[in-house]
């Protein structure tokens, strides 16, 4: 039967499994190149995405609705209408546990101080990181609804 919608697959997997499976009519998300859309039909593709929130628009039967994802790199592979990011990490907003990550936000900042001070720059770059993972995961629980 055909899909009046056209909508895909939307699979997420980190080393923990599965974490969030449906059909969406449009994905939006950061690569490290820039911004990308995936549509159904889309050009089959891998690309690295960077950390960033990836927006799942789900089917006009659910309104609408969109679904947000903190991802923390990893790939996107689209092809034959299903998408599959697989990342190191990834959370659903209504699963973000904030004030763990406020904290992880604090001790990234921290951290941060005392590279500087020490002039290392290896732990600065590990630090920067893990305060933009940080920071995105209170960006992406703010888009709940």
């Amino acid at each position: 039967m055909a899909d009046p919608e056209h909508l895909f697959k939307v699979n997420v997997v980190t080393p923990d499994g599965l974490i969030y499976s449906h059909r969406s009519s449009i994905i939006d998300m950061r690569a490290i190149d820039g911004q990308r859309a995936i549509m159904y039909d889309h050009t089959p593709i891998l690309t690295p995405l960077a950390i960033g929130d990836v927006k799942v628009k789900r089917s006009r039967e659910m309104s609408g609705r969109v679904d947000h994802i903190a991802v923390n790199g990893g790939y996107l592979e689209f092809s034959n209408n299903v998408a599959t990011i697989i990342a190191d990490s990834a959370e659903r907003a209504s699963n973000i546990d904030v004030s763990r990550a406020q904290a992880a936000k604090e001790r990234a900042e921290k951290h941060m101080q005392e590279a500087r001070e020490k002039h290392d720059q290896q732990s600065l770059k590990r630090a920067e990181i893990a305060l933009r993972r940080a920071a995105n995961r209170i960006s992406v629980y703010n888009t709940r609804k």
